[in-house]
């Protein structure tokens, strides 16, 4: 008999969609599939195949803003997941988070068999330690466990990321396919370029001849206004998840820096130019799977430090990069030219 499991990830929606290879191999040797995600990434969720049922929490030490540990609230959780009388459970982190907190919870509630990829020694928490040689992109890092755990993708799924269709419709926001988005705001300020940068990248295209559009998360109007007076038809908060994709869908390129929206372009096939601040590595982080231009001194004294602010002053590794350096990019990305290795393909494609 088939399973019923349940697949945690409870940071951001960036992390949800690069979990999409690994929840639909999961998926195909699956009774039913629930996602537990924290309340940043659960919009993702509702996007991805394989995905029954999105449950939200949000984990005190997985947030970046953490709230406090409260019991009654692990405890709701704990009889939440009782309930549901899960058989299997996989827990998907980041490599600098631990998964035996969750762990414990899932145990507290009757979880019978649990997996996840651990630096840690996890006593009788985990039945399947997984280990990760090397630094892989995170989507095959996280297929990799479902893959140990006994599941693989169904034939004709090439392991890329994907959302479900149909997407909703809004060429009246867009005008006709082929423009180029701009995505200038970041869940981090040490991601992304300042606006004025990000404006002159939005004139930079203008001048070019592209149409642009800016696009941006509900609080992030006052960026994408000052960035779209470049010449960007500014859509910053008046799009939902799913509508985003579709904006990023019918898109020529997408540039955006390390961000959530640049794996959902990924994940919708549109190239990206990714304007990537070496706090975390981009082999990992960066977009792929789709042609991708990664700009960004990847070598900055910054590199590896997972800074919120930047370190250096004047923000040199994105505010160095030149506005026309942008759109050559998107030049070389028409001609097929790529700057970083692509993921792993089998053949076939993703219905």
């Amino acid at each position: 008999m088939s399973p019923r499991m349940l697949v945690a990830r409870m940071d951001s929606v960036g992390d949800v969609l690069l979990a999409g290879p690994c929840l639909r191999a999961v998926a195909a040797g699956a009774e039913s599939v629930t996602l537990l995600a924290g309340p940043r990434g659960a919009a993702a969720g509702a996007l991805l195949p394989g995905v029954d049922e999105v449950l939200t929490w949000c984990a005190p030490w997985i947030d970046p803003e953490p709230p406090p540990l409260i019991e009654a609230d692990v405890h709701a959780l704990v009889a939440d997941l009782r309930r549901r009388r899960v058989d299997r459970a996989l827990v998907l982190t980041s490599y600098h988070q631990s998964p035996l907190p969750l762990a414990l919870l899932l145990r507290m509630a009757g979880v019978p068999w649990i997996g996840a990829i651990s630096a840690d020694y996890p006593g009788s928490l985990l039945d399947l330690r997984h280990r990760v040689d090397g630094d892989p992109p995170e989507s095959d890092r996280a297929l990799s466990l479902a893959e140990a755990a006994g599941f693989a993708l169904p034939p004709g799924d090439d392991g890329t990321l994907a959302v479900r269709v149909p997407l909703p419709e809004l060429r009246e926001l867009t005008g006709s396919p082929g423009y180029v988005v701009v995505h200038p705001g970041a869940s981090v300020p040490a991601r992304q370029m300042s606006a004025s940068r990000s404006a002159a990248v939005v004139a930079a295209f203008a001048a070019a001849g592209h149409r642009v559009v800016v696009t941006g998360a509900p609080g992030d109007g006052g960026l994408t206004a000052a960035v779209a007076r470049g010449g960007g038809i500014d859509l910053g908060g008046r799009t939902t998840l799913a509508e985003l994709a579709a904006v990023l869908a019918h898109a020529g390129v997408v540039v955006a820096p390390n961000t959530g929206p640049a794996h959902l372009a990924a994940a919708v096939g549109t190239p990206v130019v990714s304007l990537f601040a070496p706090v975390v590595p981009a082999g990992r982080w960066a977009p792929h799977g789709v042609p991708t231009v990664v700009l960004g001194d990847q070598d900055a004294p910054c590199r590896g430090s997972r800074a919120r602010e930047c370190p250096v002053a004047g923000h040199p590794c994105l505010e160095s990069i030149d506005p026309e350096e942008v759109v050559a990019a998107t030049v070389r990305l028409a001609a097929g030219i790529t700057e970083r290795p692509q993921r792993r393909l089998t053949t076939g494609g993703v219905s």
